[in-house]
């Protein structure tokens, strides 16, 4: 069970507070952004908000000045004297904006994946339909695990993350029904990410598998569940880790 260190809802129309409410598969939109450092930065900041007004949008829940209220309401609930390695989540309706804080769970060095035979409602987007995948991820320890979603022999996503995969140093990752994250689109800016349907039967011609994203960071997958695929390397890991590290030192 995750424990909240911070949760708080407040309506579009005033910003008042109002009960808690976590929206989980209603009818909206989240982010899930990781805060770093005394002073609070967030990682990928820009872009996920861009994201999330983006979906709404598309869901038909457009409101007044929501990208200035919503960094307003986060600068009014993170402290400047704390020190993070926290997931903030960000989720709206059409009537609230709901926003919660958790320690980030940090991966081990050995971490799996299970295959689960499930593909995400309306997936382009990070909906709040996820009380499947939020049932299964209890069950987990995640540290230690995080489930690969395929649907009709193609891998899509994780519960959580984006995949890479790397074969005869390229790297690729599926190209339909998931979410490209923040995460993704800015590795996607600085090396070559290959988008194409992956397909369960061949997942044995890829050397390597890496999970990308606001919680996990960037983890080498050591081994799959049930199908015999174990890591023949790390070196694309290594080099995408180091430029990672290096972004978050950098952070503004």
């Amino acid at each position: 069970m995750v424990t909240l260190l911070l949760k708080k809802s407040y309506r579009h129309k005033d910003l008042k507070e109002v009960k808690f409410n976590d929206l989980w598969n209603g009818y909206g939109i989240f982010t899930t952004m990781r805060v770093i450092g005394r002073s609070a930065k967030i990682l990928f900041y820009k872009t996920h908000i861009d994201n999330l007004i983006k979906s709404l949008n598309k869901y038909n829940i457009r409101k007044k000045n929501l990208r200035k209220n919503i960094t307003n309401l986060i600068k009014l609930n993170l402290k400047k004297n704390k020190k993070y390695d926290h997931l903030l989540r960000v989720a709206s309706n059409n009537r609230i904006i709901s926003i919660s804080l958790r320690k980030r769970p940090i991966p081990k060095s050995i971490f799996k994946l299970k295959l689960v035979n499930y593909k995400r409602v309306n997936a382009a987007y990070k909906n709040l339909k996820y009380k499947k995948i939020l049932k299964i991820l209890t069950r987990l320890d995640v540290t230690k695990f995080d489930i690969a979603l395929y649907k009709n022999n193609k891998l899509l996503e994780t519960g959580t993350s984006n995949l890479l995969l790397v074969k005869k140093n390229k790297i690729y990752s599926p190209s339909q029904d998931c979410y490209k994250g923040s995460t993704i689109k800015f590795f996607n800016k600085i090396i070559n990410i290959y988008f194409k349907n992956i397909y369960l039967d061949k997942l044995t011609d890829y050397d390597e598998i890496i999970v990308i994203g606001s919680g996990k960071g960037v983890v080498s997958v050591s081994s799959i569940d049930k199908i015999n695929w174990k890591r023949k390397g790390t070196k694309t890991f290594n080099k995408l880790l180091k430029i990672y590290k290096s972004t978050i030192k950098n952070i503004k």
